[in-house]
């Protein structure tokens, strides 16, 4: 039997090669729509569905991360905003940030995209709003990546450390 900080650490890493994937298709969608004439649409459909299935699985593991580690999710109207500030800040005698504050305000931005992809018809979708989101995933998912596998390191060494 693992410990609950074992497997959320294990899940963090799993979960990094489909976020991987997430990324890299958004951005291969977004190359070829710029290409794709009158088949833009499909293109912006494809990059508006892995823009939201990255942030979904990045939301994911903070929520993983506060039931299991903090033991306590936020709750109301804006707890999905309160979620990405939470995991910007220590929770002392438990755990260090997960992800540091500028990476938590750019994240905000792909959590109200998320919003917005969920809310209204995909013929809505601003393409230009969306260039910035994709063009600023070759700078934010690395250092996210790089951010959650620290995490997961700090979670296998107090699972050692408790054994």
């Amino acid at each position: 039997m693992t410990d609950p900080e074992r497997e959320l650490a294990e899940r963090i890493r799993g979960e990094t090669v489909d976020l991987d994937r997430s990324v890299a298709r958004a951005s291969a969608a977004w190359e070829r729509g710029g290409k794709a004439g009158t088949e833009q649409d499909y293109y912006l459909d494809a990059v508006a569905l892995n823009l939201h299935s990255f942030y979904s699985g990045i939301e994911r593991l903070f929520e993983l991360t506060a039931r299991h580690i903090d033991h306590t999710l936020p709750d109301g109207e804006a707890w999905h905003r309160v979620l990405v500030t939470r995991m910007a800040q220590e929770v002392p005698d438990v755990r260090p940030a997960v992800i540091s504050p500028d990476v938590a305000a750019t994240l905000d931005e792909y959590r109200r995209f998320r919003h917005l992809v969920r809310n209204v018809y995909a013929t809505n979708l601003v393409p230009a709003k969306m260039q910035g989101l994709v063009e600023r995933l070759a700078t934010l998912w690395p250092r996210l990546r790089v951010e959650l596998i620290a995490f997961a390191g700090f979670l296998e060494q107090i699972s050692s450390d408790a054994t």
